[in-house]
């Protein structure tokens, strides 16, 4: 079994990895790339693999940087099932098309220009009507349910805490009479966060695919990071100001929305302050999350069976362009949330052209900026920057609470890897810059004591598993195996057998083979 590293490689998007069986090829993720023009250029190339080849394709959430080629892959050939969670299916179908959308307009404002110059006119990665397209291909799968994909593959997807609908990928492929378990961790969440759930454990793999976003950091105390928002909000009005505040449409706008509910709750938000929502996405996204209240965590479950926590707040949704645009003339005592998070494109643009020279106002920064977009530029200190041509200066105060994070640091990643009772056999680190996939390689190679690999673009591994025997067990605060881990095994043999046992006689028509095997389950294996 080959496993290619196609996205994500050094790098923090564009999550695309492809598996290779000697008669099988599937793909997990298919996100756009984002940051650097070296790297965006990625987007409008041919993919490195046919589309039409791929067989299936496992969606680990619906974050842009994981899913957002997968349009522009459809597009090009490919027609198999998209496997994924059903949050991440409602997700996509307001995601992928917004994205679509985006790189129209995008597009369309660049050719104004080429035109004006007589240069060739663009073509966008994909349209809207072609993510449209895309969505009959996506099939739900429950999470924590070991499913039967085909002859060869079994899928089970897990809780990863990073935004509602993420999944850890647990995949067991057999090849040549052995199975080999592969897991791809997707976006792992920070433990104790507000709405989701803690990252589901993990107790063993033959080979992992781990993200590295915050691989040499550590974020600040999450309990706290409420407080230091209203500080900033109370600074930010004492001036007259506005805060502005680039956030994904995805869970951190949510994540915003959850802490101004509390801070109402508990009297310390001004009820003066206006909270405006502009992003059409974050709004549906946040209907989603109230419709999918059975992936909430259980202190965010009390809180809103006790209380109706829309109250609390000023809250104001921008649907509209017009509306958007009236937000231009706001001169204080208002809180915008607005996409893109790393201000990339979207309203957020027109946000900050607004709002960035003037000193009284506050950009607030909570989510992670890749290199080389317009977020990392002003949070790494530009003084000036260009926003749609036009040249703009950074008088606002800039500011960052990194406890928003959606993804785990560096000791979040390492605790949940500890929880491993079979150690992998091998270890692939992507989604990170290097010099955090670095930091957090050794960090591993401390704890765990086995092979890092750290891919690079296109690099491609051939997995081979090592007889069980000879096997390294790596126990942690345990003498033995967990009930869990025997439990889960047996549950895997006996399904792989019962699912062999019928496909041999079913359509023989030897159903009385079925029926025995079924009264004797204790036997089969």
């Amino acid at each position: 079994m080959k496993l290619k590293f196609l996205g994500a490689a050094k790098t923090v998007t564009g999550s695309f990895f492809l598996v290779e069986t000697d008669d099988l090829r599937f793909a997990v993720d298919c996100g756009l790339f984002q940051g650097p023009k070296s790297i965006q250029e990625r987007n409008y190339q041919e993919f490195q693999v046919d589309p039409a080849s791929i067989d299936f394709l496992i969606l680990t959430h619906a974050h842009i940087d994981h899913s957002g080629l997968i349009p522009k892959l459809c597009k090009n050939g490919f027609t198999g099932p998209i496997y994924c969670s059903h949050v991440t299916e409602d997700l996509c179908q307001v995601m992928l098309p917004d994205s679509g959308h985006i790189q129209e307009a995008e597009i369309d404002r660049k050719n104004r220009k080429r035109k004006r110059s007589g240069l060739k006119l663009l073509e966008p990665i994909y349209t809207a009507q072609d993510a449209l397209n895309c969505i009959s291909q996506f099939r739900a799968l429950n999470t924590d349910e070991i499913i039967n994909i085909n002859t060869k593959v079994d899928i089970r997807l897990r809780n990863a805490g990073h935004i509602l609908g993420a999944s850890i990928v647990e995949l067991w492929v057999q090849e040549d009479g052995k199975k080999i378990k592969v897991v791809f961790s997707g976006d792992l969440g920070n433990a104790n966060q507000p709405i989701v759930k803690d990252p589901a454990i993990i107790e063993s793999a033959d080979f992992l695919v781990i993200e590295s976003t915050y691989g040499n950091r550590i974020h600040d105390e999450a309990v706290g990071r409420a407080d230091k928002l209203l500080q900033i909000i109370n600074e930010t009005m004492a001036k007259g100001g506005n805060l502005v505040i680039p956030a994904f449409a995805v869970e951190r706008t949510q994540d915003l929305l959850y802490d101004l509910i509390r801070l109402g709750f508990e009297n310390k938000l001004d009820p003066d302050i206006r909270v405006f929502i502009d992003s059409p996405l974050a709004i549906t996204a946040t209907e989603i999350f109230i419709k999918h209240q059975d992936w909430y965590d259980d202190t965010t479950r009390a809180f809103i069976r006790e209380k109706d926590p829309w109250q609390f707040i000023n809250l104001n949704y921008s649907r509209t362009r017009e509306e958007s645009m009236q937000l231009n003339d706001t001169l204080g005592k208002s809180i915008i949330i607005s996409a893109s998070g790393m201000c990339e494109a979207g309203r957020i643009k027109h946000h900050l052209k607004h709002n960035l020279w003037r000193p009284e106002s506050t950009i607030l920064f909570v989510g992670y900026q890749a290199v080389g977009t317009l977020g990392r530029r002003i949070l790494d200190g530009a003084e000036m920057v260009t926003i749609h041509g036009e040249k703009v200066a950074v008088k606002a105060d800039i500011r960052r609470i990194e406890a928003y994070s959606a993804h785990a640091d560096r000791d979040g990643l390492l605790d949940w890897l500890m929880n491993f009772v079979v150690k992998p056999q091998d270890i692939f680190i992507v989604h990170g810059e290097e010099e955090n996939q670095l930091a957090l390689a050794e960090a591993i190679q401390q704890k765990l004591n086995v092979p890092i690999f750290i891919p690079d673009w296109q690099q491609e591994f051939e997995l081979i598993a090592r007889e069980e025997e000879v096997r390294p067990s790596y126990v942690h605060r345990r003498a033995e195996l967990s009930e869990a881990f025997k439990a889960e095994q047996m549950y895997l043999e006996v399904s792989l057998k019962l699912n062999e046992i019928f496909r041999e006689n079913w359509g023989r028509g030897n159903y009385d083979k079925i029926i025995e095997a079924m009264q004797n389950i204790s036997t089969i294996v």
